[in-house]
């Protein structure tokens, strides 16, 4: 009799934690839904994956010119993505990829080339109607993570992620976001939207701006290798979510820096500020 006292009383513990989760999981759905990220709603720089230290490595020498033609960041599951030349859109923002190839990544071809001196600028979206797109985790790197830049010439350019911020677009500072760190140093600088999707006007209200800067060099064969186990769970993970239909929070959350109004927006306008 006691032991069946202390089943039911554990069958009645573990549904009443059920109807807790269930509860939270639904508040957490109504909050994202329309609540931007904290930090990220002031006009100020929000970081998101913090500031570079001491432990970040030195930067190298810059490298000759060359065409990127494909990018790999292992830790946020973004492999061999294709780079395109873009320019400006009649806004001055620079102008991504179609949202017909969503795992496109535009370079700004008026600028530097990745590896050159000076800040090369890489574009993606964030989602489409459907899915998420190829910088969709943009905002989860962090300070340390590493960025291979495949280039025309065979060699691939490996930078080193120093900071990651949101910067809101009302009172936007492009020269803070995207100018040369350091004189003779070569840059990156990796855009897509983040903060909260505004309907009215049909974008988001920030952009996310990964900094990294040129620590290395490595060859295609080994930078392949490198990313293919580390990738193959998230590599698994946006082929289920393609085509699965509308995007939704409880299908795939959004990263730190993205809050989405909801499934099904219109299609999102030209995301980078011109440099």
């Amino acid at each position: 009799m006691a032991e069946g006292k202390r089943a039911h009383s554990r069958l009645i513990t573990g549904a009443a934690w059920a109807v807790l989760l269930l509860g939270l999981w639904i508040w957490g759905r109504e909050v994202s839904d329309g609540s931007p990220l904290p930090g990220s709603g002031s006009g100020r720089p929000a970081a998101v994956g913090g500031a570079g230290g001491a432990d970040l490595p030195p930067a190298r020498e810059p490298l000759p010119g060359a065409r990127p033609v494909r990018v790999d960041i292992p830790s946020i599951g973004v492999s061999s993505a294709e780079v395109v030349s873009r320019g400006l859109d009649d806004a001055g923002a620079v102008d991504p990829p179609s949202f017909d190839t969503p795992d496109t990544v535009g370079w700004y071809d008026s600028g530097p080339q990745p590896g050159e001196e000076g800040a090369a600028l890489l574009v993606g979206h964030v989602d489409t109607r459907t899915r998420p797109a190829v910088f969709y985790t943009l905002s989860a790197t962090e300070p340390g993570a590493r960025v291979r830049v495949a280039r025309e010439d065979g060699t691939v350019a490996e930078f080193t992620v120093e900071d990651v911020q949101v910067l809101e677009r009302e009172g936007f500072d492009a020269q803070k976001a995207y100018a040369p760190r350091e004189k003779g140093r070569a840059e990156l600088r990796l855009i897509t939207c983040g903060g909260t999707f505004d309907k009215a006007r049909n974008t988001y209200t920030a952009n996310v701006v990964v900094s990294a800067y040129l620590t290395g060099t490595a060859t295609p064969d080994g930078a392949e290798a490198g990313n293919a186990a580390e990738d193959r769970t998230a590599r698994a993970a946006r082929a289920e979510t393609a085509g699965a239909g509308p995007l939704t929070e409880a299908a795939v959350p959004p990263p730190a820096g993205l809050r989405r109004a909801g499934s099904g927006e219109a299609l999102l306008p030209s995301m980078a500020m011109a440099p």
